[in-house]
């Protein structure tokens, strides 16, 4: 008995010091660049959506953020303090940011958020991006053209429509030409209202198009805009222009309609790529996703101030319907 209770404790004790000698798990570095500000919101739906996959704060990842603030000419800097404190990943949250990335590091995989990573040349090919740039894409050429379509639904006799864009904005650019091109099928005139940041002129972009009344504004949504997300759509009510968004986040802040891609697959996919990375796939391999879904919002609130009756057929196709 006495032999048997010293056998056991020595496997009990050979036991704890394998387990002590076992070496510790990695606790990843992920990057995030962001060109405007990160709301608690972003932050806490990032962390959320991690936590989905496994990923703690703290136990297996480190998450280091860095917020341009919309000076995009600090973007490469803060890109290379994120390269320098080793990341495993780098979620570059647009496409100048993802631009800065990659002019820092051509070995760390960049996860971007961008308007058209084939288009602004981050990508080689949306199947087989190569390189080490994967991700997601907002942009369709088509959301352009069935904004203005909608635009003139909601608005009788519409016939002109300013466009309120960031100059700065490679993919933005990319939009704009392509809302040019297609307003004349629509029977429709553009006005650029261009701006830049950090500190865009919004007012004087409003004022400049309230001049002439009777017509609409769509927003080319970009981080820029949404850092100023809710003096947009006031500036908007105030000059009683109807305005299209692409994102539900404004229409909850007072605008009137949004059609986009659905945010919150949208976000889920960026995790999943980070997750993909961190497992050991390959950025060059993972093929850069398109939406598939798209999210309708429509503030009937701001609607009636408008003195607008919105088409009953737009209300059944609504994802939501803010009173």
């Amino acid at each position: 008995m006495v032999r048997f209770l010293v056998i056991l404790t020595l496997g009990i004790l050979t036991a704890l010091r394998a387990a002590d000698a076992q070496p510790v798990g990695k606790v990843y570095r992920i990057g995030v660049l962001w060109p405007g500000t990160i709301s608690t919101e972003s932050k806490e739906g990032f962390h959320r959506l991690l936590r989905e996959y496994g990923w703690y704060e703290g136990q297996n990842i480190v998450v280091e953020y860095r917020e341009a603030e919309g000076r995009y000419d600090r973007l490469a800097d803060l890109a290379t303090e994120l390269v320098r404190l080793g990341v495993d990943v780098l979620v570059a949250r647009s496409t100048l940011a993802a631009r800065a990335a990659k002019q820092v590091t051509q070995t760390i995989p960049i996860v971007v958020t961008s308007g058209d990573p084939l288009g602004t040349d981050l990508v080689a090919g949306l199947a087989r991006p190569g390189g080490n740039v994967t991700g997601v894409t907002y942009f369709s050429l088509d959301l352009v053209g069935k904004r203005l379509e909608l635009l003139k639904e909601l608005v009788p006799g519409l016939t002109r429509v300013a466009v309120l864009w960031d100059l700065e904005g490679p993919s933005k650019i990319l939009e704009f030409k392509q809302a040019e091109a297609v307003a004349p099928v629509l029977g429709l005139q553009l006005h650029s209202l261009g701006i830049r940041g950090p500190h865009p002129d919004l007012e004087g972009a409003f004022s400049a198009t309230a001049q002439a009344p009777g017509g609409a504004v769509l927003i080319l949504a970009n981080p820029l805009t949404s850092m100023h997300l809710r003096r947009i759509a006031e500036l908007a009510a105030q000059h009683q222009m109807p305005a299209m968004y692409d994102a539900r986040g404004f229409v909850a802040a007072g605008g009137l309609i949004s059609y986009g891609p659905n945010l919150a697959d949208y976000n889920r996919r960026v995790v999943y790529f980070v997750d993909r990375i961190l497992k050991g796939a390959k950025p060059a391999e993972l093929p850069v996703e398109q939406p598939t879904r798209f999210y309708l919002a429509i503030n009937l609130k701001t609607a009636r101030t408008l003195g607008l009756t919105i088409p009953p057929h737009l209300l059944a196709l609504a994802d939501e319907v803010i009173q």
